[in-house]
C-alpha cells in the first residue's frame, strides 16, 4: 500500500507540473522568457533602431541583475526594413518559427498593422507596439494589440495643439504637412476635430507627403505661400521633419510651429534641421527631456550611466533612446505584475490592467494606466519648446481627452 500511495502521489504532482506548465505561454520556462520583436535595423527609418538597440541593451542589465521572477528575458529581434510585407514574414517566423510568448515593441503604425489580424486571430499578444495612432485603443476588435507611445496618441496630441495654439490667437490660420499613412491620417483628422465647425475656413492648406519621398520641400513651399499662423508638421520620420523647418526658415515664413512628438528629437531631427532654423519650435511630450547636468533627477542621472556604459556609441540626448529606456521598464513592470502565469490570457490582462505604473522618465504626474475598456497606457502630457540647445517644458500638464 505504501508503494501505491507513493505512485499516485508522484502521478498527481506530475499532472499538476503538467497543468502548470500549459498555463504558461510557447517560449516560457523555468528560466526563460522569449519575445519577439520587429525593427527596422535597415532601409529609410533605420534611424528608429536606436530604440531597437536601447530597449535590447536594458533587457541584457536586467538579465544581468536576475531576470524577472528568476526568469531571464530573451528578446528576437528581425529587421523588417520598416516593410510592412516583411514585418509579416519576421511575425509568422517569429510565433510559428521561433516560438515567442508575445510580440513586444514592432516599430512604426503601418507595419504593426500588417501583422495585427494575423496576431489577434492566433491570440498572440502585441504589446506596447511603437504606434501613437489611435487605432490601437480599440479593445473589442483587436483585444490582443496595445501600444505605448511616448506621448498621447496622435489624434490627442493634435488635438492638444490646435488647443493650445488658439489660446494664443484665437484666429489663427493652419497650415499642416502630413505623412500620407493611418498616422499622419490621425493627426489630421484630431485637427478637424478640435477645429470643429471652423475646420474649413482654419485650415488655409494641408499637404501630404510619402515617407519615400526624398524631399519635403516642394509641399513646405506651397505651404508657405498661405501665410498661415501656425506650421503643423506631422511626420514619424526625422528627415522629413528636419527638411519641413529647414524650408521653412529658408523662405523666412515663421508662424508658430509644431512638430509631431516622435520628431521632437535633438540628434535626428533638431541638429539636421539647424539651431536657427529649430528654435522656438513646439511638440508635445510625457518622456522628460533629456538634461545633461540633470542636478536633483537621479531617474535622468540613472539613465545618462545606463547609456554611458551600455551604448556608448549613441548619443543619449535622443528620444529614440530615452523612450526605448522607457519600453524596457515598461516591460518588465509587465512582467513582474504577471506573477508566475505567464500564459499569453494573463499577459494581455495585465497589459489591460496597469494601475498608476511609474516609469522613472516619465514627466511628474504620468503614469500608465488601462483598463479592459481603454488600451491608452498614456493619456496626458507637456508642451516642450526647443530652446536652441535642449527642449524645455514650457506648460502645465495638458489632459486628453
Amino acid at each position: 500500500m505504501t508503494h501505491l500511495r507513493f505512485w499516485l502521489g508522484a502521478a498527481f504532482a506530475a499532472a499538476l507540473a503538467t497543468a502548470a506548465q500549459a498555463q504558461n505561454a510557447p517560449g516560457v520556462t523555468a528560466t526563460e522568457i522569449k519575445i519577439g520583436n520587429t525593427m527596422p535595423w535597415s532601409g529609410p527609418a533605420s534611424a528608429l533602431s536606436t530604440t531597437g538597440k536601447t530597449i535590447a541593451a536594458y533587457l541584457d542589465q536586467v538579465n544581468e541583475q536576475g531576470g524577472v521572477n528568476g526568469r531571464k528575458i530573451t528578446m528576437i529581434s528581425l529587421d523588417d526594413g520598416f516593410s510592412p510585407p516583411k514585418t509579416m514574414e519576421a511575425a509568422r517566423r517569429l510565433v510559428e518559427g521561433e516560438g515567442v510568448a508575445f510580440i513586444a515593441a514592432t516599430m512604426g503604425t503601418a507595419p504593426s498593422s500588417a501583422i495585427a489580424k494575423y496576431l489577434n486571430s492566433n491570440k498572440v499578444p502585441q504589446i506596447f507596439l511603437i504606434s501613437s495612432a489611435s487605432k490601437w485603443n480599440d479593445p473589442q476588435n483587436m483585444p490582443w494589440s496595445m501600444a505605448l507611445p511616448w506621448a498621447p496618441n496622435y489624434l490627442s496630441e493634435a488635438k492638444i495643439e490646435v488647443a493650445y495654439a488658439r489660446a494664443k490667437n484665437p484666429n489663427a490660420r493652419f497650415a499642416v504637412l502630413y505623412q500620407n499613412d493611418d498616422a499622419g491620417k490621425d493627426f489630421m483628422r484630431g485637427v478637424k476635430e478640435a477645429l470643429g465647425p471652423d475646420a474649413d475656413k482654419a485650415i488655409a492648406l494641408a499637404s501630404s507627403f510619402e515617407v519615400a519621398d526624398p524631399t519635403v520641400d516642394s509641399q513646405v513651399l506651397t505651404l508657405a505661400a498661405t501665410k498661415a499662423d501656425v506650421f503643423m508638421i506631422y511626420s514619424v520620420t526625422p528627415r522629413a521633419c528636419a527638411q519641413a523647418l529647414r524650408k521653412a526658415h529658408e523662405v523666412g515664413w515663421q508662424p508658430m510651429r509644431f512638430i509631431a512628438s516622435g520628431c521632437a528629437n535633438k540628434a535626428t531631427v533638431m541638429d539636421p534641421a539647424g539651431v536657427d532654423a529649430g528654435k522656438g519650435v513646439l511638440s508635445l511630450g510625457s518622456l522628460k527631456p533629456y538634461a545633461a547636468d540633470p542636478k536633483d533627477d537621479k531617474a535622468m542621472q540613472t539613465y545618462i550611466a545606463f547609456m554611458k556604459a551600455r551604448l556608448p556609441a549613441l548619443d543619449p540626448n535622443n528620444v529614440g533612446t530615452l523612450y526605448g529606456y522607457t519600453v524596457g521598464e515598461a516591460l518588465v513592470a509587465l512582467l513582474k505584475q504577471c506573477g508566475n502565469d505567464l500564459s499569453r490570457e494573463n499577459i494581455m490582462k495585465q497589459a489591460a490592467n496597469m494601475q498608476n505604473v511609474s516609469l522613472s522618465l516619465l514627466l511628474p504626474g504620468i503614469t500608465l494606466n488601462t483598463s479592459p475598456t481603454d488600451f491608452r497606457p498614456i493619456k496626458d502630457g507637456y508642451m516642450l519648446e526647443f530652446n536652441g540647445a535642449d527642449w524645455v517644458v514650457v506648460s502645465e500638464m495638458l489632459r486628453g481627452t
